[in-house]
């Protein structure tokens, strides 16, 4: 989603929306997108400016302590529509459940509450430390996660623990969302059925040439006969020369 020109509620600067905070009085700003029209708006709003509709709140939740994966310190919890998660405040980073995750990628007014919700700070260059792979423990279980391509195809390289809940880096959710939202899921899904059905038919492929070579029995039974073969026919020649 690009950003948008909002006003600080605070001393009323210009502002892009996917600041982290105010230039001038340095206020910590957050954004959330409408349920509605997707329009990006102030976290405090009552109702968007664009459209009206009643804005969603991101709410303290009531979820156990967990560290950050990569900062090692408390992270905040805190609920966007009705998905509970863990934010860490240093690093932007998010902390989702299975189930949590699994109904967002669902719901399309919970992706609209996500958008620029939690992850409101601007892209930025990779320092040489970040653009370093560094696999990170599960916030849970403390074993180290896997880093999978999300969807195959989205190009957002996200940690997971298949048992526990995904790990996004800052933007990463956000990136994923908007992925969903242009249909990035239904081709994946497509891609996935041609590739299955793909294996499918090299398999029947293979099955069948299987069947059409002779199995060892069938070759001895070859080999007999042709010796055999052999013998009557040196047996005829052998007639017809005498």
């Amino acid at each position: 989603m690009r950003a948008e020109t909002l006003n600080c509620p605070n001393c009323g600067a210009a502002i892009s929306s996917d600041s982290p905070k105010c230039q001038y009085c340095e206020s910590k700003l957050a954004t959330v997108a409408c349920p509605s029209c997707f329009g990006m708006m102030f976290v405090g709003s009552k109702h968007c400016p664009h459209c009206g509709a009643a804005a969603v709140q991101p709410t303290a939740a009531a979820l156990s302590v967990l560290k950050c994966p990569r900062c090692v310190i408390d992270m905040a919890s805190i609920a966007i529509a009705s998905e509970k998660m863990r934010e860490c405040d240093r690093c932007g980073g998010l902390w989702l459940e299975v189930a949590a995750f699994e109904n967002i990628c669902r719901n399309r007014e919970e992706q609209s509450a996500v958008l620029g919700g939690a992850t409101a700070a601007p892209a930025h260059p990779l320092t040489n430390d970040e653009a370093k792979v560094r696999y990170v423990p599960c916030p849970e279980c403390r074993q180290l996660m896997n880093r999978i391509n999300f969807a195959h195809c989205s190009g957002v390289i996200v940690d997971v623990c298949k048992g526990h809940g995904t790990w996004f880096d800052r933007d990463e959710l956000s990136e994923i969302i908007q992925f969903i939202r242009a249909g990035g899921l239904e081709v994946a899904r497509e891609k996935e059925k041609r590739e299955l059905q793909y294996e499918r038919e090299q398999l029947r492929a293979e099955q069948f040439a299987a069947s059409q070579r002779p199995g060892p029995f069938e070759r001895f039974a070859s080999q007999d006969e042709r010796i055999e073969g052999l013998s009557a026919a040196r047996g005829l020649l052998k007639f017809l020369i005498n």
